[in-house]
């Protein structure tokens, strides 16, 4: 294994990010941190398989979400829905609502989206993932992805709009 494979490397480079998505995921430190050193196990114990190093990353993500999923499977259902089908609840908001929002803000509202958007949202905004790159890591069709991520943006879109005014402006949203 390469020094960049070296596990104190990995933890270096990848904690924050993965702390993050875990968080996005969790909306509570402790659970973040649960899982963000259950990936960091499940890398000690399997990481030796990964033949490819430049997808480490991917596999860290890949394995942080299905530690995540395998904590909630048994709580929450993933619904599977079309992008056709949900333009129409798509609300329209302005790049000067957008510039009142904080990343903070924006991270909180993400916690309040329904739980199977979360993670292609984050993956998507906060990592930059393409949309394959966030089927492989959740290992959901293509088009799933991209209906959670439009359904997602149509939930934090109304949070936006609906609670602007808690970013300091007191504007209300142009929607009512």
């Amino acid at each position: 294994m390469s020094d960049d494979l070296g596990f104190e490397s990995l933890v270096t480079r990848y904690y924050g990010p993965l702390y993050q998505f875990a968080f996005s995921l969790t909306r509570a430190e402790a659970d973040a941190c649960d899982l963000t050193q259950q990936t960091f196990y499940v890398w000690a114990t399997k990481g030796h398989q990964l033949r490819d190093a430049s997808k480490v990353k991917t596999w860290l993500f890949t394995t942080l979400h299905r530690e995540f999923l395998n904590m909630r499977r048994k709580v929450v259902r993933f619904p599977h829905f079309e992008i056709s089908e949900m333009d129409q609840e798509l609300p329209a908001i302005s790049p000067e609502m957008v510039n009142v929002l904080d990343a903070s803000r924006v991270v909180e509202m993400l916690g309040e989206v329904a739980e199977p958007y979360q993670a292609p949202l984050a993956l998507f905004y906060m990592e930059d993932y393409s949309y394959k790159e966030i089927a492989g890591i959740l290992e959901v069709p293509l088009g799933t992805v991209q209906s959670r991520i439009s359904r997602g943006m149509a939930q934090l879109q109304q949070l936006i709009l609906n609670g602007n005014s808690v970013a300091g402006r007191g504007q209300r949203g142009a929607h009512g």
